[in-house]
């Protein structure tokens, strides 16, 4: 019996439990596998890497105060977060990683970045 590549249908030649005919084959089987299941962890990602960015440069000095009106604008999504952190006080500091930030009075809020 004559063994071909799972992905484009060529002969195999080699290995008896070889599957593909290249490294290009066995990729975009595989990317064509997990494509679906994939995308949303990676639609996530991007938009949690997107907001840390967004927080990382309103924030240059570990400290900064930055109305909500301005993180709208450079396209910070307040839905996606990693951690939330609740004070002894009561408040709620929301991170992205190690970027944060504060809801403050009149649409403010205080960036902080968190030490490790």
């Amino acid at each position: 019996m004559q063994r071909q590549c799972l992905e484009c249908g060529d002969k195999l030649i080699g290995r008896v439990d070889k599957k593909f005919c290249s490294d290009a084959c066995r990729n975009t089987y595989n990317n064509r596998l997990n494509k679906d299941s994939k995308n949303l962890v990676r639609n996530v990602n991007n938009r949690l890497r997107k907001n840390y960015r967004i927080l990382e440069q309103l924030n240059p000095n570990q400290k900064t105060k930055v109305s909500r009106s301005k993180l709208i604008e450079k396209g910070f999504d307040f839905n996606y977060i990693t951690t939330l952190y609740t004070t002894k006080v009561g408040k709620t500091y929301y991170f992205v990683y190690d970027q944060g930030y504060l809801p403050l009075e009149d649409d403010y809020f205080a960036l902080v970045k968190r030490e490790n």
